[in-house]
């Protein structure tokens, strides 16, 4: 006799489990939600991606509340999945927080370790060593130093991890003076592309730019939401101002656009 499932509506709402049984709750067949029980680990990964942004996007703005809730999301993804993953039996929420707890303690020797071990505190080098060895252990060994770099990370970022990789064996630019010389390069040859090749040679100019964020420190994707960002105000302050003077941005023209642009970054907008 199976027995009854428990009421998440009569949980503790500060609880991890209760959260576990909404969502066992929403993927039970007939008394399930709909569109729940359609979802698949295919479906859902692009929400996953979605949450983890909005997370970002709440920490850059700098509103804690806005992150609470994100992170509330977040954490719904993971739940999401292992649910899934125990309907078809392949592994359960408590095997994922098991994963990544036995995974936390082994990568910090110098703070879960014995006395030998925290007091030798990180040796250089201690971070990709440690994942080389999890890697051979887990029989997922490569050849290739470029293959550890996820595939399905935004492709700026991608690119940088990519660069970073081959930059620690010494594939690399001495300095920025070189990379500008490749973006010039770059430029020319997209300048020069017959229709059929333009996407390549602007995929060429991106992954150099984001060689020259990498030179600089700066995180590409973020440099790129903040220019979003500037357009966003920027082009608001134009849409404002023609509405001011009972026009639009469709009944006015570029030049007068133009101006209102060169305003708004006058203003520092």
């Amino acid at each position: 006799m199976s027995s009854t499932p428990p009421d998440p509506t009569r949980m503790d709402p500060r609880s991890i489990e209760t959260l576990r049984a909404i969502m066992a709750a929403l993927r039970r067949p007939v008394t399930g939600c709909p569109w729940d029980l359609e979802q698949s680990f295919e479906t859902i990964a692009p929400y996953t991606i979605e949450e983890a942004y909005e997370v970002a996007d709440a920490i850059a703005r700098g509103s804690r509340e806005d992150l609470c809730e994100e992170l509330g999301d977040l954490l719904l993804q993971p739940v999401y999945h292992a649910q899934m993953a125990a309907e078809e039996g392949s592994f359960t929420f408590d095997d994922v927080v098991e994963a990544v707890v036995t995974k936390m303690i082994r990568r910090h020797p110098h703070v879960f370790g014995d006395a030998q071990a925290r007091s030798a505190g990180v040796a250089k080098g201690f971070w990709e060593a440690n994942k080389a060895a999890e890697r051979k252990q887990l029989g997922k060994e490569t050849t290739s130093l470029l293959a550890t770099v996820p595939l399905n990370l935004p492709a700026l970022t991608r690119a940088l991890k990519l660069q970073a990789k081959a930059a620690k064996v010494g594939f690399d630019w001495p300095d920025t003076t070189h990379v500008y010389d490749k973006i010039s390069e770059e430029i020319g040859e997209l300048r020069d592309a017959p229709p059929d090749k333009r996407a390549e040679e602007l995929g060429d100019l991106l992954f150099v730019v984001a060689n020259l964020a990498r030179h600089y420190g700066v995180d590409p994707e973020d440099a790129l939401r903040g220019a979003n960002a500037k357009f966003e105000r920027r082009f608001g302050y134009i849409e404002d101002r023609l509405a001011a003077a009972g026009s639009s941005p469709e009944a006015s023209g570029l030049a007068g656009m133009d101006a209102l642009w060169d305003e708004a970054k006058a203003k520092g907008l």
